[in-house]
């Protein structure tokens, strides 16, 4: 028998096998698209005012990195307030971890930037532009004309605009207001590392928002990963009710079938939908909560790592409901094991553990910050100095001052040295402490020679302000031993 015969059928390229199946989600609205449109709005004006407003003088944010100076709701944070930097952002992963154990990637659908400004920004934009979903298929697939010339380039000319006004928002999250206003009516050729800059970042997310898209839900932000780890079978999440739902299958009209679905509109077990012997489920397996999905997906395959919870399944899955006449909630917010058992949502030793973590990491971080010393004060020995010899007896050590005023008014200084005998002469004077402003001095510490009885001695330098101690530095002098 001829060997070609018994060949398996050679199998034909794919012309798309490699690339990128690019994503038309159709548009939808409903009471969930209702309150994510407004939380956007308000996400949206609260991020494009923030480096423009201020309290008590002073930028409700900033996070000067340059100048290693930080504001939040006014509060000015310096390198010496780390700790309470690790802390806070220790008791952020902390909530993070929280949230995601009970609520699911409810952030990333409401609150994160990246779905706010693809979903209710670009998205919009490009709706308006091309269309609804067929008609951006259509674009797409059709040669170049004048037509799609234009639509492209004025979609793609917007989504440069806007990238660069976020850009330049961000940029004043870091260098301030007034920075950036002196930089937009200065001449650009003075300030070309900063140009270069706000077009490297406005590239980045030009980008992000007009090709990659949903990939960085999908594959670059962690995020997604990590909640495999947070989440159990009481996490509440988008669910697909397959109890209720399955087996799914077209609806088919029979004699009697408006009475009875009208009759039994408020059970929750599903209704023979079809002829056959086997009762069908509630879903009706249109498709159309994953021609909705921003990401790809099909919710009814079970939770998975790419939904970011934007509802958009639950408004679509609701109005077909809505339509055949069966109860809303075939897709809603729930628990696996509220979906199996049919029973309500609870709170679990789990939920309760993290939470008490949460508000013992708040109540220490919030401690700390009231407590914090207005003047914070660094005092180091001069690096490569030995001790000198001054007349009178006197043996002289040179140290270094830093003097950070956290408050944002000027507050008056001076320095004195709690040792029997000791003095303190200034060689760069410092009698004032600028408002949110460091300050840098030097001194010498005096001490009779007589006094010194080993090569380190332990001192402490008070820093007075309007005659009150408000800070007090250890630190050692060298001499000679007796």
């Amino acid at each position: 028998m001829n060997a070609t015969l018994n060949a398996p059928p050679e199998k034909k390229p794919n012309p798309t096998f490699g690339k990128r199946e690019w994503l038309y989600p159709r548009v939808v609205k409903g009471r969930y698209y209702r309150w994510r449109n407004i939380v956007s709005w308000v996400l949206l004006a609260a991020l494009f005012s923030g480096p423009f407003l201020t309290y008590n003088g002073q930028p409700l944010f900033l996070f000067n990195i340059l100048e290693r100076k930080f504001n939040f709701f006014g509060v000015t944070f310096w390198p010496q307030d780390f700790y309470l930097v690790a802390i806070g952002m220790l008791a952020f992963i902390v909530f993070i971890v929280l949230f995601t154990t009970i609520y699911g990637r409810v952030f990333c659908g409401w609150a994160c930037p990246q779905t706010i400004f693809m979903e209710m920004v670009f998205r919009r934009i490009e709706i308006w532009i091309e269309g609804d979903q067929n008609a951006r298929k259509r674009l797409d697939a059709s040669p170049w004309t004048t037509e799609k010339i234009l639509k492209k380039s004025a979609k793609y000319s917007l989504f440069f605009l806007l990238s660069f006004a976020i850009s330049n928002t961000f940029l004043a999250y870091i260098i301030g207001k007034d920075a950036l206003l002196a930089i937009m009516t200065d001449n650009p050729a003075n300030h070309l590392a900063g140009l270069m800059a706000i077009l490297l970042f406005t590239g980045v997310f030009y980008t992000v928002y007009a090709h990659v898209r949903e990939y960085v839900c999908t594959t670059i932000c962690p995020y997604g990963r990590l909640q495999s780890v947070m989440l159990d079978k009481n996490s509440v999440l988008i669910t697909y009710d397959e109890v209720r739902g399955e087996p799914r299958g077209k609806m088919q009209r029979e004699k009697g079938m408006e009475q009875r679905i009208q009759a039994d509109a408020k059970s929750f077990h599903p209704l023979p939908l079809a002829t056959s012997s086997q009762p069908k489920g509630d879903c009706i397996d249109c498709k159309l909560c994953v021609q909705v999905c921003p990401t790809g997906i099909d919710i009814r395959n079970g939770n998975q790592m790419e939904c970011v919870n934007c509802t958009l399944c639950i408004d679509a899955c609701d109005d077909i409901m809505d339509k055949i006449g069966r109860p809303r909630g075939l897709i809603r917010y729930d628990s696996l094991e509220g979906v199996r058992t049919q029973k309500p949502w609870r709170i679990t030793t789990r939920m309760v553990a993290y939470s008490l973590i949460l508000v013992l990491l708040m109540s220490v971080w919030g401690f700390l910050l009231v407590s914090r010393s207005d003047l914070d004060t660094t005092i180091l020995r001069a690096p490569g100095q030995l001790f000198q010899r001054e007349p009178g007896g006197m043996i002289s050590d040179l140290y270094l001052v830093e003097l950070v005023n956290k408050t944002h008014k000027d507050k008056p200084v001076s320095f004195r040295v709690a040792y029997p005998g000791a003095k303190l002469r200034m060689v760069q004077p410092i009698t004032k402490a600028p408002a949110d402003d460091l300050t840098k001095g030097m001194f010498f510490i005096l001490l009779p020679e007589k006094s010194i009885h080993q090569n380190s001695t332990k001192l402490v330098i008070e820093v007075l302000s309007d005659g009150e101690v408000v800070d007090k530095v250890n630190t050692t002098f060298l001499g000679p031993v007796q």
